[in-house]
């Protein structure tokens, strides 16, 4: 199939081939929002060439459909209210994302300025208890600790809560 499109696209003018790529650059922004970087891969892989995948993305920025930063910002803090996630996780999400460094760092700085970290730990940790129940011991500790880091969350901070949760559990226990 891509040979046919690549077959295709020769007979077109250079014009004619800018129009198709714009064209299906905002049905795939229509589709979901994307990265600069996102969406330059995509539009390469259909056929185009890459000065005319420069034009039509540098018309899309002027037109404002395609910023960085506002697709990072807009896709962290949903992440953020979807569930609750850390850092390192919505960094990583983000990498996968095509949006540089620099920008995702920035904007991450925004969402976790917003809602705290730790906010987002203890909803975290609620939402593990009521479905599973407060750590009974070691292995259900380590199981929550483990949820928490696959979540993102900083190594010192779900020790401190766990920790916090285990000696909870442990007066509960001694007072029965």
């Amino acid at each position: 199939m891509r040979r046919k499109t690549s077959q295709s696209n020769e007979s077109l003018t250079p014009e004619e081939l800018r129009k198709k790529t714009f064209a299906r650059a905002v049905k795939l922004l229509a589709a979901k929002p994307r990265s600069i970087e996102e969406l330059r891969e995509r539009l390469l892989e259909g056929g185009s060439t890459k000065s005319i995948v420069e034009i039509v993305i540098s018309r899309l920025r002027e037109y404002g459909y395609l910023d960085d930063e506002r697709f990072a910002f807009s896709y962290a803090s949903l992440k953020v209210k979807q569930r609750p996630i850390g850092r390192r996780r919505l960094e990583r999400d983000l990498k996968f994302k095509k949006v540089d460094a620099n920008t995702a760092g920035e904007v991450l700085e925004l969402v976790y300025t917003e809602t705290p970290e730790d906010q987002l730990i203890d909803r975290a940790i609620e939402k593990r208890i009521r479905l599973r129940g407060r750590p009974k011991d070691r292995k259900e500790a380590k199981s929550l600790f483990d949820h928490l880091l696959r979540q993102g969350f900083r190594f010192e901070l779900i020790s401190e809560r766990v920790r916090a949760i285990s000696r909870t559990g442990d007066d509960e226990l001694e007072s029965d």
